[in-house]
């Protein structure tokens, strides 16, 4: 039960860096729509504001309100989320520092980790994190300075014990970075679990209606590793000087997603529990990947550490590639389109499109492979939908 201290997670979402405008009593945030501030004399700042990229209040309250609903210290909010992921590398690692990531990675974090920061002198190793043995094999003593985790991952929905590779890395005096992405703040909370750092794509859940575009990086109140206690603090100083932050109206409009997170996430996963159930059933199906199935080997795993099991659903069909691409072009009410966790449903095609980038290395998706973004249109709607797009797949 929560403590009468502690608000519960809607509480939090609605009001967490919300107050009512000082001014106006406004109850929503405003728009702080503004590049620099008037200064009470050379060096008097109101609130602490001289200029927005250093700092914004719409910001400021988009960051404490993140911070509040994954329990960490402190949040930051970036332009993507590749921005927030680029800022802390360059904040946290050096030239001759290592990271293991999964084998499964969203393939824009390989790209950006193998091909931006790899050239930078940043060396990786991959591994599958859903096998703890694999991840401690992986870290190079001394060396290793990250563990990167996606739970549930992108697109393979593999699940990984946040619990046990917060130990390992740990052991390592390495920090364990959680993209908590496809889970949300709503249901699963990495920091509470041992995680260090968590990462969000904010254009998905958190914003909700495919609107902005934007990304977050929280950091736990209580870093493990020691070298690392400044953690926020560099990720604050990177963020200013690199200077890829949210602007002040995308940084509304997530804080405006974020209000409805809860519900929309209740509604997500009610959907994507018939879908799952319609296409186990599908004689044109040969294997769906969804957490909340008892026979996928992270179904334990993610039963302990997730509230629900999400609205994202991967589906593998008979006939491979040319199925795959067939059903994706004849949906409807299913948008063919990248991205994910806004209202409406999205299919897509993952092999030619969100993870084309890593075709040929170790984290090659299935050819045969769907994503399905499950939205919170009417159940039937969507199941008669891919019923129409499974028979258009000879």
């Amino acid at each position: 039960m929560t403590s009468p201290t502690t608000p519960g997670f809607s509480t939090r979402a609605i009001h967490a860096g919300q107050d009512p405008d000082a001014g106006t009593g406004a109850v929503v945030t405003p728009i702080y729509q503004v590049s620099t501030y008037k200064q009470d004399g050379v060096g008097g700042l109101r609130g602490g504001y001289e200029y927005s990229r250093s700092a914004n209040p719409t910001r400021t309250a988009l960051e404490e309100c993140l911070a509040a609903l994954e329990g960490g210290d402190r949040g930051f909010a970036f332009a993507s989320g590749l921005a927030g992921q680029d800022t802390l590398i360059r904040a946290l690692l050096t030239p001759g520092d290592h990271l293991v990531m999964p084998d499964d990675a969203y393939g824009g974090t390989y790209r950006q980790v193998a091909r931006v920061a790899g050239p930078q002198g940043i060396a990786h190793s991959v591994a599958p994190t859903a096998d703890v043995e694999a991840v401690r094999a992986a870290i190079e003593p001394g060396r290793t300075k990250i563990v990167w985790v996606e739970t549930p991952s992108n697109p393979l929905l593999g699940v990984s014990d946040i619990a046990a590779l917060a130990e390992v890395a740990h052991a390592a005096d390495a920090l364990l970075v959680v993209d908590n992405t496809f889970a949300t703040s709503y249901l699963q909370n990495p920091l509470a679990l041992g995680a260090d750092i968590v990462t969000h794509s904010t254009t998905k859940y958190a914003g909700g209606h495919s609107d902005v575009v934007g990304g977050a990086v929280v950091v736990a109140r209580d870093v493990f590793v020691p070298t690392m206690k400044d953690a926020a603090d560099r990720i604050a100083f990177h963020q200013n000087a690199i200077g890829g932050i949210a602007g002040p109206f995308d940084s509304w409009l997530v804080l405006r997603g974020l209000k409805t997170l809860a519900i929309r996430m209740e509604r997500h996963c009610d959907n994507a529990e018939a879908v799952v159930a319609y296409l186990r059933a599908h004689p044109a199906v040969e294997k769906v990947l969804y957490p909340g199935l008892p026979d996928h080997p992270g179904h334990a795993v993610a039963a302990r550490q997730m509230k629900r099991f999400g609205g994202m659903v991967s589906v593998l069909l008979e006939g491979g590639e040319d199925a795959a691409v067939a059903a994706c072009g004849a949906t409807t009410v299913f948008t063919l389109g990248e991205s994910l966790g806004g209202v409406e449903s999205l299919i897509e095609h993952p092999f030619r499109m969100t993870h084309a980038s890593v075709e040929g290395t170790a984290l090659e998706v299935p050819r045969g492979l769907i994503r399905l973004s499950v939205g919170i249109e009417d159940e039937a709607d969507l199941l008669a939908d891919l019923e129409v797009a499974l028979a258009a797949r000879s």
